[in-house]
């Protein structure tokens, strides 16, 4: 596995994903929306950390500079 991830892209996120859990945790998200876009959060937290996402692969997408 490659890294194929640039800072920005890891930075925003993490963002997406503190956003996604401030929601659910204070009920704003609830039922299954909130349990799919928690799950979604945990893949953009899991997926930042490592610097690679599998999806970029089809598309030949790298954010990554260099």
């Amino acid at each position: 596995m490659e890294p194929n991830m640039g800072n920005t892209d890891r930075l925003l996120r993490i963002i997406a994903a503190i956003v996604i859990a401030v929601l659910s945790f204070t009920g704003v998200l609830q039922g299954t929306w909130g349990i799919v876009l928690l799950v979604l959060a945990a893949v953009f937290v899991l997926t930042s950390f490592v610097s690679f996402c599998p999806l970029y692969l089809p598309f030949k997408i790298n954010t990554r500079k260099g």
